[in-house]
């Protein structure tokens, strides 16, 4: 996949915010697998703030520590200051990125029209989207996901408390209506992460 379009010394210090060894989930590759349904919704739907809405996915995880509340916030912040370093003459509404990032520490816990009156709704649900696609992916790289983020709460999070954490997380997504805030992954993916969802709890009973 094409790297994206950032001045080299921006996206070398983004390649190391991402480059820690714990990250077994949260790393660069994560990125790109973001990336490419963000090219997906470009070439299907499309975006209506193109540049603001690839910046908030290659930033969303650029602060990550298993167990912490406020990684998003953290990776929002980062965002703007490394916009304003590198691209501050190149017209970036650096505050719509960070919104975007923040948005993400709510996963779950948003329905569709939570974003009707927002400038551009269908950014923010397709963005969302994008970041939840690996719950519709196939079986192997689905399971693939399930064990990285284990092994980065390991240590951090005693596993009794992972697992209750993991299991109520899933079965709140399951008990939602839809987990897709937009039609064009409800209609895609929505089927095979349910299939996936419910084979995790079933499994880890």
């Amino acid at each position: 996949m094409s790297m994206p379009d950032l001045p080299p010394a921006q996206l070398e210090r983004l390649r190391a915010a991402y480059a820690e060894p714990a990250r077994a989930y949260h790393n660069f590759d994560h990125v790109q697998e973001v990336l490419r349904h963000y090219r997906d919704v470009a070439a299907g739907p499309g975006w209506r703030q193109p540049r603001e809405v690839e910046l908030a996915v290659l930033y969303h995880d650029a602060v990550y520590e298993p167990g912490r509340g406020d990684n998003e916030a953290r990776s929002a912040v980062f965002a703007v200051e490394e916009i304003g370093r590198w691209q501050a003459d190149a017209g970036i509404d650096a505050g719509r990125v960070a919104e975007l990032i923040r948005l993400t520490a709510r996963h779950g816990g948003f329905v569709p029209s939570d974003f009707d009156a927002d400038p551009a709704p269908d950014d923010v649900r397709h963005f969302l989207d994008c970041d939840m696609a690996i719950l519709g992916a196939d079986p192997g790289v689905f399971d693939a996901y399930d064990r990285g983020i284990a092994s980065e709460y390991r240590g951090h999070v005693p596993a009794w408390l992972f697992r209750l954490n993991r299991r109520r997380f899933v079965k709140a997504l399951l008990q939602r209506e839809r987990i897709y805030l937009s039609e064009f992954f409800h209609q895609r993916l929505e089927a095979r992460a349910r299939a996936n969802l419910r084979r995790l709890i079933t499994h880890k009973r």
